[in-house]
């Protein structure tokens, strides 16, 4: 029988609302954030080169600001063994320095030179050039002071500055950067920073044309090879390409797979640039790899969602379930009470009528209202046990029975109450057992009851087999009844639950195979059943002896 519509129903279609809505958001948040991402990536692609430089020219730095401005701790001293000496950590540490060349310088007064007037006599005494070869300085040539222009322009630098300079105070980085070093392309000059006295010394002799003094200078050039420079690339996975180009480099073919950035060198090296490039699905790799994470945790959330939905589902589910159990335990609870009270009713009013009544009316009359009380009167038991089954209020009596008049008893009186119901019984190996006879007698009772009932009118049996079972008593309930469906074994236990069929149309409140399950949960033993549609049931009892 088709059950009926409940508006209770209508409650899911917001659970379905709900579960959209949420997909539709999860695919929209995968597909932003997804776009977030490359597009991030693409932003970092182009921002991060300059971590990529700096990291490349940090030796290069290293060179200029620390190194470098050691020359002047030899107060200009430094001869061409101690130059080659130093010359040999800087090959050591900064593979780019390809040349060094040491100039031995003398400064003295204008008289001593073919100056200009208020100009210093700067003149090289001796030049070197070493080189790093199979691991060792070599000093390749001597240079005449005449044929170097790198000389020439510290030269009048260092005139200009001592002309001009505070000698009260020392030279601020600026004035040293300006006139000390002199940068060009692929090659650093660096003259040794005089001291205030040197400096008051210098400018003495820039006007006493007579003096005849000596002072020493040093002054290194350094060559650099811009190929030489180790690319440190910082960001693999963003460059899968870095290289050193000329800073005009300008692919003619542009190949659209590639995505490329540059960004130029400072100093020496500011004729060449740092050239990245990666191909597009290098940088979707990258894409993707940082999406899985923020992926995940948007899965986490939409599947924390789901689930909140799913338990809200499963909560309406359970729900609507109770709200039909309990409909149909007040129809049918209502039906098996409205019975027999309308049939007392019905015999109360003939006994009150004024038509007199025989000895057999009455008799008649006395039957249906003893019946109908006890009808009455049993359902209420079944409520009052199962209830206190349920909150464990009541205590096991145990006592010996005997199998043999126990289950006769039963069958007898099943007999005299349905002629027309078939029973027989077998006991194997078992006379006496301990165990109380007040609650197996209601399991007994309801599934002869149930055997009876859900069975074909012509079809109506039942067989009672007793065994033991290792340290268990088993009792077995074969009937030949109309059988149940696989769906419905699983939920006959539970209580309120009843099957749809032409059988339960006259009332039933579904407690009682719920009952014969607490019966035996009470009694510490256990109920199953296997059935077949339309050849019969088993139900096997099994309780510890």
């Amino acid at each position: 029988m088709k059950s009926e519509y409940s508006v209770y129903r209508k409650n899911f279609s917001l659970i379905i609302a709900f579960l959209i809505l949420i997909s539709v958001t999860f695919i929209i948040a995968l597909f932003v954030t997804y776009n977030l991402t490359s597009s991030y990536v693409e932003g970092e692609f182009q921002s991060k080169k300059i971590d990529v430089l700096e990291q490349t020219i940090k030796p290069y730095n290293d060179l200029f600001q620390n190194r470098i401005p050691e020359i002047t701790f030899y107060q200009g001293y430094l001869d061409s063994a101690s130059a080659a000496k130093y010359s040999i950590s800087v090959f050591e540490d900064y593979p780019f320095v390809s040349r060094i060349k040491f100039y031995d310088v003398q400064i003295g007064s204008r008289a001593n030179s073919f100056a200009a007037k208020k100009e210093l006599a700067i003149s090289v005494k001796s030049i070197y050039e070493y080189v790093l070869k199979n691991a060792k300085v070599i000093s390749l040539k001597k240079y005449q002071p005449e044929d170097n222009s790198d000389f020439k322009t510290m030269a009048n630098k260092l005139n200009n500055f001592v002309a001009d300079a505070d000698t009260s105070r020392e030279p601020t980085q600026d004035e040293k950067f300006k006139t000390f070093y002199d940068i060009q392309p692929e090659k650093i000059s660096y003259l040794n920073i005089p001291r205030r006295e040197e400096l008051k010394r210098y400018r003495e002799l820039q006007s006493d044309g007579r003096s005849t003094l000596i002072y020493k200078q040093n002054m290194l050039t350094f060559i650099l090879d811009q190929y030489a420079l180790k690319i440190r690339n910082s960001h693999p996975e963003l460059y899968r390409d870095v290289s050193i180009k000329p800073v005009v480099y300008d692919p003619i073919e542009n190949d659209s797979n590639n995505i490329i950035t540059e960004v130029a060198f400072p100093g020496s090296f500011s004729d060449y640039k740092l050239y990245f490039s990666s191909p597009r699905g290098y940088l979707t790799a990258e894409s993707n790899r940082r999406f899985m994470p923020i992926g995940a945790v948007v899965l986490l959330i939409y599947s924390f969602l789901v689930l909140i939905g799913w338990l809200i589902y499963r909560n309406l589910n359970v729900n609507l379930k109770l709200f039909k159990l309990q409909y149909d335990f007040i129809n049918n609870f209502t039906h098996e009470f409205k019975t027999p009270i309308s049939v007392i009713k019905i015999a109360g009013s003939n006994l009150k009528s004024d038509s007199e009544l025989s000895d057999r009316q009455r008799r008649h009359y006395g039957k249906i209202l003893d019946e109908e009380a006890d009808k009455l009167n049993e359902l209420m038991n079944k409520l009052l046990s199962f209830t206190q089954l349920e909150n464990k209020s009541i205590q096991i009596k145990k006592e010996e029975i005997n199998l043999e008049d126990f289950v006769n008893g039963y069958i007898e009186a099943f007999r005299i109450k349905y002629p027309d119901f078939k029973l027989d019984y077998k006991i194997h190996g078992i006379n006496t057992f301990y165990t109380d006879p007040v609650l197996l007698g209601s399991i007994f009772q309801n599934l002869i009851e149930n055997a009876y009932k859900y069975s074909n009118p012509k079809r109506r049996e039942l067989y009672i087999n007793i065994r033991i079972e290792r340290r268990n008593i088993v009792f077995s309930f074969r009937d030949k009844g109309i059988g149940i469906a696989k769906g419905e074994i699983a939920h006959i236990f539970k209580k309120f639950y009843r099957i749809e069929n032409q059988y339960n149309q006259n009332g039933s409140v579904g407690l009682g195979l719920a009952f014969c399950k607490e019966l035996t949960n009470f009694m510490n033993g256990e109920i199953s059943v296997n059935s077949k549609i339309n050849e019969g049931s088993e139900f096997i009892v099994t309780i510890p002896f």
